[in-house]
């Protein structure tokens, strides 16, 4: 009987230490030596996750900081935004907890949602004006329509509908988000109101503004997003979004971040970039096109003066269908990082992933908005949602302030859907190669006397790789010493096309910087 109680413990403590190791496999990776090799174990240090300790109670709100967001101590914030257009009116309370839990996982610290959704309803009208929706609950936002008369209701009971009503909804998910560290990027309602139904108009908008800002004027996680989907001079045109402005200000005395969403093919910085009340520019390539070069449009945004951060707030979305027409084919994964990582080296200060499925909340009996292949809950897991964790883990793992677009590392930075973009900060650089092509670059500008090491950092799952794309390593693949070539000669991992996308990443050896992708503690 002993020994078998002495096999029991041996076993239990056996388990324990298997669990162990198993909690810790994001930290163990196993790879191949190369194909057909049996795979080897390497040691390989990620991001954290989060503390528990909100970002905003440890380094306090965000503000401007150049061309880039950090909080107010000075610790960099990389604003990575999730498109959730009709998350507020469609997605059930389990719904929102899913998904945002979903988006934290993936290291999402925005999610962008309208407060009034981007549908309206077609039947019944007020006065000539067609009725706001009701969300998933059958709640409306306002009375008659009227922004200056929000619908609430005492109490806040989800058990109980008459006391649980639409803004109360909209509590829940702005505070789920918390919970998650993540901040809600709040549009207050969408272009259909301003230009087609002018439910939002110069006379009110002022009153919606200061209402909605006073709500929320205590709430850590928000940023106010202006416009939506639209342009500066729809409905009342430009007074009216100062009107709008004026009102948040009012109402949460200027503690909250905000900008701009234009609509497709246009940039806030088109109308109002001068407005004090504009604290970063955002523009929206769109999905029109393969291989739209929304680099153009940062780069001008960014030697705009006087300075401010620039993104793009809704480049190509993935399964969503080109130009609208399936016939054109589908976005997928290597669109949505071919648009983040050209944004951010042209020295955006972060950038917003969106696939159709998840905008929409599409699922079994609701009608699609375009045409799409995912509902939203296959949607979240798609694989250029989880790429957009390696972005946010590269652009955290070197100097953050000091990166600037810097072409003149690249001999020929090539057209079209190859098309190189190169980036550089104290003491490291960033070359995207789109396709693999072989390639030229000046590395000399990196470090004068130290050394240069060189990775190549795969963005389809965030580790750094050898020369043969196959062995993942925590050591750089080359190291070049004093003194350097005026241009050296990269040739990426695998074969060129359309996809094998890497980067090299050249650091100056004396900075002796973790591997790309593992946290930099900076402040």
């Amino acid at each position: 009987m002993k020994s078998k109680y002495i096999f029991l413990i041996s076993l239990t403590i056996l388990l324990l230490i298997v669990v162990g190791f198993l909690l810790d496999l994001p930290q163990r990776i196993f790879v191949s030596q190369s194909q057909g090799e049996p795979p080897i174990m390497v040691e390989i240090d990620k991001i954290d996750a989060p503390s528990d300790i909100k970002p905003w109670d440890q380094h306090g709100g965000l503000k401007v900081d150049g061309h880039f967001l950090a909080y107010e101590d000075g610790t960099p914030f990389f604003y990575l935004g999730d498109t959730n257009w009709e998350f507020i009116m469609r997605a059930r309370r389990e719904d929102a907890v899913k998904l945002i839990e979903n988006r934290h996982e993936k290291g999402f610290t925005v999610m962008q949602t309208v407060v009034t959704g981007i549908y309206i309803k077609q039947e019944g009208r007020d006065g000539g004006k067609e009725i706001l929706k009701g969300n998933v609950y059958g709640d409306k936002p306002f009375i008659d329509a009227d922004v200056t008369r929000p619908l609430t209701t005492p109490g806040d009971d989800p058990k109980d509908s008459l006391q649980y009503d639409f803004w109360d909804h909209v509590d829940f998910i702005v505070s789920k988000a918390a919970e998650n560290n993540i901040y809600i990027g709040m549009i207050l309602c969408w272009h259909v109101l301003y230009d087609h139904q002018g439910l939002v108009n110069k006379e009110n908008a002022r009153a919606y503004g200061k209402w909605i800002g006073e709500r929320y004027k205590d709430t850590p996680n928000i940023i106010w997003i202006l416009g939506g989907d639209t342009w500066g001079y729809v409905g009342d045109g430009e007074a009216m979004f100062d009107e709008i402005a004026a009102g948040i200000e009012e109402g949460d005395g200027g503690k909250h971040l905000m900008t701009f969403h234009p609509r497709g093919g246009s940039n806030s910085s088109d109308w109002f970039h001068d407005r004090e009340w504009l604290d970063f520019n955002m523009i929206q390539s769109g999905h029109g096109q393969r291989d739209n070069p929304n680099y153009i449009r940062i780069f001008n945004d960014y030697n705009r003066l006087p300075v401010k951060p620039c993104m793009d707030g809704e480049p190509r979305y993935e399964d969503h269908s080109v130009n609208w027409n399936p016939d054109n084919g589908w976005f997928n994964d290597f669109d949505v990082r071919q648009a983040a990582y050209w944004s951010l080296f042209a020295g955006a200060h972060g950038h917003t992933y969106g696939t159709r499925g998840v905008w929409q909340m599409y699922e079994p009996g609701r009608a699609k908005r375009g045409p799409l292949n995912y509902y939203w809950y296959d949607a979240m897991n798609l694989p250029g949602g989880a790429d957009m964790e390696h972005v946010k883990e590269l652009m955290l793992s070197r100097p953050f302030f000091s990166r600037i677009p810097d072409q003149s590392l690249i001999a020929d930075a090539l057209t079209g859907a190859g098309h190189i973009r190169a980036t550089r900060g104290d003491g490291y650089a960033f070359i995207y190669i789109p396709t693999g092509e072989t390639f030229r670059a000046d590395i000399s500008k990196i470090s004068e006397s130290k050394g240069i090491c060189c990775w190549w950092y795969n963005p389809r799952d965030g580790l750094c790789y050898e020369a043969d794309g196959y062995t993942v390593t925590p050591k750089p693949f080359s190291k070049f010493e004093e003194p350097f070539e005026k241009w050296v000669t990269f040739d990426p991992p695998e074969h060129p096309k359309r996809g094998n996308d890497w980067i090299l990443v050249a650091d100056d050896a004396s900075k002796n910087f973790p591997p790309p992708g593992v946290f930099l503690g900076q402040e």
